[in-house]
């Protein structure tokens, strides 16, 4: 780099951030971003019963059919990650909003179960857009010490798109299953799951157009010393990782864990259904409603303690609220479905709520604290391949154990199975985890004032 080039990197890193209002606005936005994401990506879990009985599917069907999703989310954002860190990013956000929600679309047309399968692959792709490109606009419009609000903020949309997505699922189901199938123009005769499909996806082209008219926070300087890493390249960011993996697979299994139960929760309104009689409808009403009075309060306040405990001087207080939410999150996944009432079972899912809202919530804003910014979206696009694929292994091992082990009769065992098998490997790692996260704070200048 030239004297020229380096005297303008020292000005551009002692510009102010955008202002409190403008990077708010942004966070809003694209957290309403997410919410219609997740929306699109959490209503299949509800209408599985419909779709298993038009296609003649089996569990093991539906848990491949639940993870097509994730399997290319993960792998897309590789390299939406590295455009993230080079192109316009809301003009990526807005093209990924179009595909996802027109792939949801296409979801309500299929015809067979490839059909189904590529559709669904089509909202990974698109919603691979999303995040990598908001995590590395929030690192550009807030400091260190006040990430945990935005993120949070941001993260709550999670339980706020899969609370929504339960009410209006639930609100269609019951219209049209009282009201018979349903036409709209251009699509013809419907029925109730390919109507509902429909009529969620149709709204994000709308979304999509006003991203394209908003301005994007100017792109922050690295501050990381040359000899933690030299480039901003996509090898630099595999050479990073690989400098420092054991430290990278002990902390984002933590994360893979909470995938792997959330995702397999596609799986409970079937659960509910066969084991304890509960109407897809019902459930998807008393879920909604639970995740949206739990899941942002959860996240927000979790996002406040974040910031307020590195504040006060705690050097990895992210990364112990996320052990905080891990050690929620495990035995309240198992233990409900082992309850005598539906009801019963499903209060303590709500605690279970709590923990993954943890994870959630925090999982972001702790691998930022450890990746250097010049790298930062495609690390974020990394961490969301890791723990997409390994999410996807949560409904596939439901589905493959209810169909292959339990019989499909008793699936709540094979919900219950997910959280002790990815419980393991973070468990085990904790100790030297956290030993070099802390180490890696201070090898990048990491401080807590």
């Amino acid at each position: 780099m030239s004297d020229t080039d380096l005297q303008a990197a020292a000005a551009e890193s002692v510009k102010p951030y955008p202002s409190a209002a403008a990077g708010w606005f942004l966070v809003v936005m694209l957290t309403v971003g997410y919410i219609f994401s997740f929306v699109d990506r959490y209503i299949l879990g509800l209408l599985i019963e419909p779709i298993k009985a038009e296609f003649d599917l089996s569990d093991r069907s539906i848990g491949w059919l639940l993870s097509a999703f994730t399997l290319v989310y993960g792998f897309v954002g590789i390299f939406m990650g590295w455009l993230v860190d080079r192109g316009k990013r809301l003009w990526i956000v807005s093209i990924g909003v179009a595909l996802w929600s027109l792939a949801t679309v296409a979801t309500g047309m299929a015809k067979n179960f490839v059909q189904l399968f590529t559709a669904r692959m089509g909202v990974g792709i698109g919603e691979a857009t999303l995040s990598p490109a908001t995590f590395s606009m929030i690192g550009d419009s807030f400091p260190t010490e006040k990430r945990g609000k935005p993120i949070a903020f941001y993260s709550a949309a999670l339980p706020i798109g899969a609370g929504l997505a339960s009410l209006l699922s639930g609100a269609v189901i019951a219209w049209t299953a009282s009201s018979g199938n349903q036409s709209l123009p251009f699509f013809g005769e419907l029925s109730p799951w390919r109507y509902t499909m429909i009529i969620v996806g149709l709204p994000g082209l709308l979304l999509a157009l006003i991203f394209l008219l908003m301005k994007e926070p100017a792109r922050r300087p690295a501050a990381a010393s040359s000899d933690v890493i030299s480039g901003s390249g996509f090898t630099d960011a595999l050479r990073y990782l690989w400098d420092n993996k054991a430290l990278y697979i002990g902390f984002v299994l933590v994360i893979c864990a909470m995938t792997a139960i959330a995702y397999s929760q596609g799986f409970l309104a079937p659960t509910f259904e066969r084991t304890w009689g509960w109407s897809p409808q019902k459930y998807a009403y008393v879920n909604g409603i639970a995740l949206l009075l739990i899941g942002p309060l959860n996240m927000m306040i979790m996002g406040s303690i974040s910031d307020w405990w590195t504040k006060k001087g705690v050097k990895d207080a992210s990364l112990h609220i996320l052990y905080i939410g891990f050690f929620i999150m495990i035995p309240s996944g198992v233990i409900p479905l082992f309850m005598p009432t539906a009801e019963l079972a499903f209060a303590l899912l709500c605690i279970n709520t709590i923990g993954i809202g943890i994870v959630s919530a925090i999982g972001v804003t702790s691998l930022l604290v450890i990746t250097p910014a010049q790298i930062r979206g495609q690390v974020v696009a990394l961490y969301y391949l890791a723990i997409s694929w390994f999410g996807s292994l949560g409904p596939i091992a439901v589905g493959e154990l209810s169909s292959g082990v339990f019989g499909e009769d008793n699936l709540r065992y094979a919900v219950a199975a997910v959280p002790v098998i990815f419980a393991i490997a973070p468990l085990l790692m904790m100790p030297l985890t956290k030993r070099l996260y802390r180490e890696q704070m201070d090898r990048l200048g990491v401080t807590t004032e």
